[in-house]
């Protein structure tokens, strides 16, 4: 398990690699909600998050937060790394989208986001959600520029074509779930080495534990 507390966010995260895609998320912004759960389905990863946040102030601290405390856990359940596939990619229709993500283990952290997202924000229904509340899309790109600063990881993610922001971003999220998937599991072989001509993965940032 892991914890990261703020002033601004209080975020609990439990992470399984090797899971079977389930999700328990106690998360207040819908939309994210439903783009974790995505996430932990494609990837086969089993995942709890427990998050709070000023959301009166907007939605950007929580998101990034996120991002910073699932790629730590990552981080702690990968390892030296020893034994992954380390890269993986994946091209993703979803309906009139298409999305491609490529992931490297790496060690080293970068990130290229070519989401084409329109910027306005997804808006639910105020029967549904009391209130009317919203998604800001810009807020994707934040929460995966703070994954992969803790993750350890270059990842490229490019909508290739679209119409809705909602299905630009769920396609995202579902191309690298299963990029990352690919990435991380075992490679039967070569289980016992580190897939780096140095020996090692470097530049892994520690996770930070509760």
């Amino acid at each position: 398990m892991l914890t990261r507390k703020t002033r601004e966010t209080d975020i609990t995260v439990r992470l399984n690699l090797d899971g079977a895609g389930k999700a328990k998320l106690d998360y207040p912004i819908g939309f994210m909600a439903h783009m974790l759960d995505t996430f932990s389905r494609h990837g086969l990863f089993d995942i709890e998050i427990r998050a709070s946040g000023d959301l009166e102030v907007d939605q950007h601290h929580l998101v990034e937060d996120t991002g910073i405390a699932l790629g730590q856990c990552f981080a702690q359940a990968l390892g030296d790394r020893r034994g992954i596939r380390r890269v993986g990619s994946c091209l993703y229709p979803m309906d009139e989208a298409l999305a491609r993500a490529c992931a490297d283990l790496s060690g080293r952290a970068f990130l290229v986001f070519e989401g084409n997202l329109s910027g306005v924000p997804l808006v639910s229904m105020p029967a549904l959600s009391p209130g009317g509340s919203s998604f800001q899309t810009d807020t994707v790109e934040d929460f995966w520029q703070g994954f992969v600063s803790t993750a350890g990881l270059t990842l490229h993610l490019d909508v290739l074509r679209g119409r809705g922001d909602h299905h630009k971003i769920e396609a995202l999220f579902k191309a690298a779930a299963r990029a990352l998937r690919e990435a991380c599991e075992i490679d039967g072989r070569a289980a016992d080495s580190v897939p780096s001509t140095k020996g090692v993965l470097g530049n892994t940032p520690p996770a930070v534990l509760a």
